[in-house]
């Protein structure tokens, strides 16, 4: 790969993360907070690195010849016996010098990190994952007396599914999170995606939706209602769902690949 095209690949890393992790908050979207700093860092290097290699390329540039010869090329060549095929400066013969075509390639990620940026995981990703199972506990706190309780979708499913005091029974829930329509109709998912590092990682946490109409996809709501009852309170068998009274839409968390608790009603 010709030094230009390094160049050019390093210079356009850099300020595509610097872009989605300095300038902008767009890294969020792919990535945890703590990473931040991490691809702050990377940014500011690649552009270190371009400007190292752009000033070596002037250097050697600056030390040729007038044809661009080196001070070693006027030395008379070795004597070749008669006859005989030179001998050729790359191993069998191949030309390095040429960028391979598909070297070329590697501008598109780096240009969209500028200018195209893909968009943040939603309900698209959910509805082609199964929810994400959740551990096992072996006891369950008395739930406190507010109402409607906040809770999180993960802490929700638990409490349905192996809770076997049946506390959450009766009780009327809050919970926030995307939508996600589901096949059919007539109900959907509450959805929240969660990382451990970055998107590649991702799971969804879903709870079922009944009683009422489906939100636009990825919009993102505030849910209140109580379990719908099915199966057997406190195990496997339970579904995960909730009987909405009221689905208020909220603005979009700063970063929602966590399952956190709604915020306060009012």
């Amino acid at each position: 790969m010709r030094r230009p095209l390094q160049v050019t690949l390093l210079a356009l890393s850099g300020l595509g993360l610097l872009h989605a992790s300095l300038f902008t908050d767009m890294c969020l979207r792919y990535v945890k907070p703590g990473m931040r700093p991490l691809l702050v860092v990377s940014g500011f290097v690649l552009l270190v690195l371009a400007v190292a290699e752009a000033a070596t390329r002037d250097s050697h540039a600056r030390g040729a010849g007038p044809h661009g010869a080196g001070p070693h090329d006027a030395e008379p060549h070795s004597a070749e016996p008669h006859g005989a095929e030179p001998h050729s400066a790359e191993p069998h013969g191949h030309d390095h010098s040429a960028v391979p075509r598909v070297a070329w390639l590697l501008l598109l990620p780096a240009l969209s990190l500028l200018f195209y940026a893909p968009p943040a995981l939603g309900a698209y990703t959910a509805s082609r994952q199964p929810a994400k199972v959740v551990a096992e506990r072996d006891g369950f706190d008395a739930l406190p007396s507010t109402s409607p309780l906040p809770i999180t979708l993960t802490d929700f499913t638990t409490r349905v599914q192996q809770d076997r005091s049946l506390a959450i029974k009766g009780r009327t829930v809050q919970m926030s999170g995307l939508v996600t329509p589901v096949a059919g109709g007539g109900s959907w998912d509450l959805t929240r995606i969660i990382i451990s590092c970055c998107a590649a990682d991702a799971q969804s946490v879903k709870v079922r939706i009944y009683g009422s109409t489906v939100p636009p996809a990825d919009t993102w709501v505030s849910v209140t209602g109580n379990w719908h009852p099915g199966g057997k309170l406190g195990t496997r068998s339970a579904p995960v769902a909730v009987d909405a009274q009221t689905v208020k839409r909220i603005r979009k968390p700063s970063n929602g690949y966590q399952d956190a608790l709604p915020f306060p009603s009012g």
